[in-house]
C-alpha cells in the first residue's frame, strides 16, 4: 500500500528556505505506529497525517510527528498543510488538532492560524548558571531586561533572551548541561531571541526530540506571546511582531505574530506565513 505525500518549505516563499515540512494524505487507516515509522522515514523536524475530519463541518483531521514522539499542536505543519488544502484559494480551513480546532485564513498565498491554547506561562524558575552552561553561554550573553522563563501552549519551551546577536549565534546545546536543564524544566526545547529590526530573531533546538536545531518553529513562536507579556514587553490592544528564524542554518524564515491583550490578560495569539512546494510522490506504508 503507498499513500501520496508533499513536502513544503514553510515560513517563506523562497524554495530551499524556511522549515522543510512532509505532508502525507488519505492516513485514515494508519496506526500510531505507522504514522512514528513514516516520520522517522522522512526524518523531518514534523510530519502531518491528514485524514477525514470527524466533524463534515472541518477541513481535516490531522496528526502531527517529530521524527520520535507526537505532538498536539505545531505551527509550521498547520500553516504548510493548510496552504497546501487552499489549492491557491482565498478560503477558511479548519484543522482538527489533538490539542484542538485550529482554524486557519487563507489570503493571497498567506496563511494566519489562531493558536488553539492560549499561552501561559508555567511555575517555574530556570536556573540562569545552569541555562548558560547547558547552551555554552556566559552571564553577559543573557538579556538583562527579560527572566528566563517556562510557557506553555500545547507544547511548552524554555525562553531565553540573549543579549544580542553575536551571543544568539554562539548558542549550542552542550551535555550533560542541557539534559539536567530539560530535566529541571520539564520541557525538551529551548528558544532564544533578541531584538532584531522592528522584531526578534531566534533559535530553537531541541536534540532530545530528534531536532538538533529547527528553523522556523510557528508553536514556539505562539507561545512567545506568554514570555513577552510577562517580560511587561506586550501593551493592550493588538500588536504585530516580525519574527526571523532559522539564519545561523542557512534557512532564513519569516514569521508574523499578532497578539490581542485587554487589561494585561493574553487574548489570543495568531501566526502568519506562507509556504512554496517542493516536492511530490508516493510513499509505502510500513
Amino acid at each position: 500500500m503507498r499513500l501520496h505525500f508533499h513536502t513544503f518549505d514553510v515560513f517563506t516563499d523562497t524554495p530551499f528556505a524556511g522549515n522543510p515540512l512532509a505532508i502525507v494524505e488519505g492516513a485514515d487507516g494508519l496506526s500510531t505506529a505507522q504514522m512514528q515509522t513514516m516520520a522517522q522515514e522522512f526524518n523531518l523536524s514534523e510530519t502531518i497525517f491528514v485524514m477525514a475530519p470527524k466533524d463534515p463541518a472541518h477541513t481535516a483531521k490531522v496528526r502531527i510527528f517529530f521524527p520520535t514522539a507526537e505532538i498536539p499542536f505545531a505551527g509550521h505543519p498547520t500553516i504548510g498543510c493548510a496552504l497546501h488544502l487552499a489549492q491557491g484559494r482565498d478560503c477558511e480551513i479548519t484543522l482538527e488538532e489533538e490539542a484542538g480546532l485550529v482554524p486557519v485564513t487563507i489570503r493571497n498565498g498567506e496563511a494566519e492560524f489562531t493558536a488553539p491554547v492560549t499561552p501561559f506561562a508555567r511555575p517555574v524558575t530556570p536556573d540562569a548558571s545552569l541555562t548558560c552552561a547547558a547552551l555554552d553561554l556566559g552571564t553577559l550573553d543573557l538579556a538583562g531586561d527579560a527572566p528566563i522563563g517556562v510557557h506553555e501552549g500545547g507544547p511548552a519551551f524554555l525562553y531565553v533572551p540573549v543579549a544580542g546577536l553575536p551571543s544568539l549565534a554562539r548558542a549550542r546545546p552542550m551535555e550533560p548541561h542541557w539534559s539536567q536543564l530539560m530535566q529541571a524544566c520539564g520541557v525538551n526545547s529551548v528558544y532564544l531571541y533578541t531584538p532584531y529590526q522592528d522584531g526578534y530573531r531566534a533559535r530553537m533546538f531541541s536534540p532530545t526530540a530528534g531536532i538538533p536545531e529547527d528553523p522556523a518553529t510557528g508553536s514556539a513562536s505562539a507561545i512567545l506571546a506568554s514570555q513577552l507579556l510577562t517580560a511587561g514587553m506586550l501593551p493592550d490592544g493588538e500588536t504585530v511582531i516580525p519574527l526571523t528564524q532559522g539564519v545561523e542554518m542557512g534557512r532564513p524564515s519569516q514569521i508574523r505574530m499578532t497578539t490581542t491583550v485587554t487589561d494585561g490578560a493574553l487574548q489570543s495569539v495568531r501566526i502568519a506565513g506562507r509556504a512554496v512546494p517542493i516536492a511530490k510522490g508516493d510513499v509505502t506504508v510500513p
